[in-house]
Formats: structure tokens, C-alpha cells, sequence
């Protein structure tokens, strides 16, 4: 097997290896050799795949195709999730991996520490000024390489029933202490009715509030891995939603259950803190609803403050075994950040693109909120207050152990705190047993 690599600050701290990484030969993109194989290439169109699963992006892709006869980009649709990353993780090993790769922000450092996804620092210098730097923080691991460019983000923000805050009373809160008292005026009013619900199965969701709070599960001190899932922010977090649903002032029915979407409909759950992309979840779940909901900016944890937090997005990577590094380079910054790349993003693969620039591209709101004609041009408000994080090498592990402790918790009426110490255990035991070298 081979020593993981993360960029030059982090060869030191990844000094573990990874069973699924393997022990693949061939020489790394950018190197001599690889830069002669490429000259003794064929003639002709270089020709990349891409595999993604966003809905319509060979539609997207034919506007390149277009206008670059010598890089013809063929797109290869995936399931998408877990097990696209597997795949794409068994590829890599193989030696036969896509030039380029559609990659969730938290599944990025697992293709990092298999050095699966080459460094694209010099051919991104040029468009890192055209995302947040929160966003950018997702690439770059806290490190100064990077390992993919922004596609699409999911910056978090409140959803609920405009309506029937007007019904019972109740402001937008602007803190969670304010959330809260809401829940219970809501309570009060309508035994039947909870102000939101607390999800054990949605780590991601989770993982945004935690953000949101200020907490950082993963780092790098010096040359190894710092954890800290139970920081001082995520305890935070859990004992906040766990003194609700053990008060009884907040459900604890999970999310995208048919539970779920009869209580949204009905009007039996007024808020849901998701992200950007929640309009269609909504619009599929809550058909009944349309036109009642609106949005506004998280509850803060202290008043006056703008942070949220992300809860999913995906990036673009490119192979690092890929043969055609600079011409897929090329493609994933103009997919990402040109004019006419986002305009299709957005009306051909609903898609919210993580470029500060998109918002010329977003100038109708969701269907679902035709009331709110201002939708994008606020959650760019929104989305400016995302807090950045690093994602781990073993966050599959890190979000199962969250599922089992949360379960857990709901179930025997524990402490919410307590499944947060099981997750960081989790997580370390997992890591010292794939190699990684861990600050105390």
C-alpha cells in the first residue's frame, strides 16, 4: 500500500493508508512522464468523461461541445451518493477513472486521502475569487491545494408557514431562544401543531447546524489529523434540540417520511431549517402548501450575528490518473464559473451554483414560492454568512454513528450530548485503525 497524499501541507499529516486505496502504479498528472505520454498521444479531439448524476447535464454539456471542437466532453449519468463515491473510489484504484468526477463536499477528503483527485491549484488560480470563502474552504480542506471547483452549494436558512405564523401570532425568530419560545406559543395554541421537528436521520442536516454554531470536526494541526465532533458548538446543538423534543415542544419524526410530508401539508409542522435546494423537496412533499411558505435567515445564536451553515452541495474533481488533466481543468472552471455554463446549470439542471455570479442566472424564483419573488437575491444574503469546514476522510462512519446515537437517544430519553461523544468516538477509533496520524 501507499502513503496517502493531501497536497504538500498535508503529506506529513496523511501518512496513513487506506485499504481502498490500494497500491496503484502509474505516474501522478503533472509529472515528466505523464506530460510525455500525453505528447506522444494521437491527433484529434481530446475526449473527457464526466460522470455526474444532476439532472440534464448533457444539456449543459452540449453548449461546450459546441464551442469546443477540440474537447468533446461525454457525460456518464450516476446513482449518485454513497455509492457513486464508492465507484469512483474502485475506479481510481483500478486505474481507470473518469477524467472528471461530480463530488459531494463531504465525500472530496476520502478521494484526497486515496489520491484519487488531482491538485488543481495553478488552474484554478484565476476563478478562486468567484466563490465565498466558505464554499472555497470545501475544496481546499484547509489546506493550500485544491482538490475540485465549486458546482452548486447548499447554504441553510428557515423555511416555514408564513400563513399560519400569522394564524398563532408568532414572529420570525431571529435567535434560537426566540425559535424556541416559539415552539412553545405554538404548542399552547395548538396541541396538535409543532413548530418544527428534530431529525436522527439526517446527519447533514445536523452537520449545518453544528456549522452554523461555529463547529470545526475536523483539521489539520501540524502533521496529523485533528477530530473534534464533540467540540463545545455541536454539544451546543444537541443539548438545544434535545431539551426541546424532551420538553415536548418540538416533534421528532424523521425527515422525507411519508409522516413527514402528511405533517407539511396539513400544516401540523410550521418550519423546516434545510437549504436552498428545499423548494423542490417541498414542491414534491407538501403540493398542498404551495404559495403558503417563505424564508428567512437562520435563527442566530447571539442576536445581530449572519452565520449559517451548509447542509449538501458537490463540486467537480478531476481525476488524478485522468491523461487529459488540463483540458479537463479547463472544462470544470468554465462549467462552474462561465456566464452561459451557470445559465444552463440553473435552467437546465436546477441547479444552484455555488458561483458568487449565478444570481444573474437566477432571476425567477421557485414555483413553489411565487410569493416570494425576491427568493434568490435573499438567500444570496443568506449565503454569505456560511461558515467554513472541513470535511474528514471517514465521514460515512462519522454520520452512521450519528443515526445510531440519535436513534438511540430519542428512544431511551438520553442525553443528545451523549451521541455526540459516541460519534467522535467512532470517528477516532475508525481513523486509528485506517493509519492516520491524530493530534492529541
Amino acid at each position: 500500500m501507499r502513503a496517502t497524499r493531501l497536497g504538500a501541507a498535508l503529506a506529513a499529516a496523511l501518512t496513513a493508508t487506506l485499504t481502498i486505496a490500494g497500491c496503484g502504479g502509474g505516474e501522478p498528472a503533472g509529472t515528466p512522464q505523464a506530460a510525455e505520454s500525453q505528447s506522444q498521444a494521437p491527433q484529434g479531439p481530446v475526449k473527457l468523461t464526466y460522470w455526474t448524476w444532476a439532472p440534464n447535464m448533457d444539456k449543459v454539456v452540449e453548449v461546450w461541445n459546441k464551442d469546443h471542437p477540440d474537447i468533446q466532453v461525454t457525460v456518464s449519468k450516476q446513482a449518485g451518493g454513497d455509492d457513486a463515491a464508492a465507484k469512483f473510489l474502485t475506479a481510481a484504484k483500478a486505474g481507470n477513472p473518469p477524467d472528471l468526477v461530480q463530488a459531494e463536499y463531504q465525500h472530496l477528503p476520502s478521494f484526497v486521502a486515496a489520491d484519487a483527485v488531482a491538485d488543481l491549484k495553478a488552474e484554478t488560480e484565476a476563478v478562486k475569487g468567484e466563490f465565498g470563502d466558505g464554499v472555497w474552504g470545501l475544496v481546499t480542506l484547509g489546506t493550500e491545494g485544491v482538490y475540485a471547483v465549486p458546482q452548486d452549494s447548499g447554504p441553510m436558512m428557515l423555511f416555514y408557514r408564513q400563513d399560519l405564523f400569522d394564524k398563532y401570532g408568532i414572529e420570525v425568530p431571529k435567535t434560537w431562544d426566540e425559535y424556541a419560545e416559539a415552539a412553545r406559543t405554538v404548542r399552547k395554541k395548538d396541541p396538535k401543531v409543532y413548530l418544527g421537528t428534530f431529525s436522527s436521520k439526517d446527519p447533514g442536516a445536523f452537520a449545518g447546524l453544528a456549522q452554523q454554531a461555529g463547529a470545526q470536526w475536523w483539521s489539520i494541526s501540524g502533521d496529523a489529523w485533528k477530530v473534534d465532533v464533540a467540540d463545545a458548538p455541536t454539544v451546543k446543538v444537541a443539548d438545544y434540540w434535545g431539551g426541546l423534543v424532551k420538553e415536548g415542544v418540538i416533534d421528532d419524526m424523521p425527515y422525507f417520511t411519508p409522516e413527514w410530508n402528511k405533517a407539511l401539508n396539513d400544516g401540523k409542522l410550521l418550519t423546516w431549517p434545510s437549504a436552498v435546494w428545499a423548494p423542490g423537496t417541498l414542491e414534491s412533499n407538501a403540493a398542498k402548501a404551495k404559495g403558503k411558505w417563505a424564508i428567512a435567515p437562520m435563527p442566530q445564536w447571539n442576536a445581530g450575528e449572519n452565520y449559517t451553515g451548509f447542509w449538501g452541495g458537490s463540486s467537480v474533481a478531476v481525476a488524478a490518473k485522468s491523461p487529459h488533466r488540463a483540458a479537463a481543468a479547463q472544462f470544470a472552471t468554465w462549467l462552474n464559473t462561465d456566464p452561459a455554463a451557470l445559465d444552463a446549470l440553473v435552467k437546465e439542471a436546477a441547479i444552484y451554483p455555488a458561483a458568487t455570479k449565478a444570481q444573474e442566472a437566477l432571476t425567477e424564483a421557485p414555483g413553489y414560492f411565487s410569493n416570494q419573488p425576491d427568493f434568490w437575491q435573499q438567500a444570496a444574503q443568506f449565503s454569505a454568512g456560511a461558515r467554513g469546514f472541513t470535511f474528514g476522510p471517514n465521514v460515512g462512519v462519522t454520520y452512521n454513528a450519528f443515526k445510531d446515537g440519535f436513534d438511540k437517544a430519542l428512544q431511551d430519553g438520553s442525553p443528545f450530548s451523549g451521541a455526540v461523544k459516541g460519534m467522535q468516538e467512532a470517528t477516532v477509533a475508525d481513523m486509528r485503525k485506517s493509519g492516520f496520524s491524530l493530534a492529541s
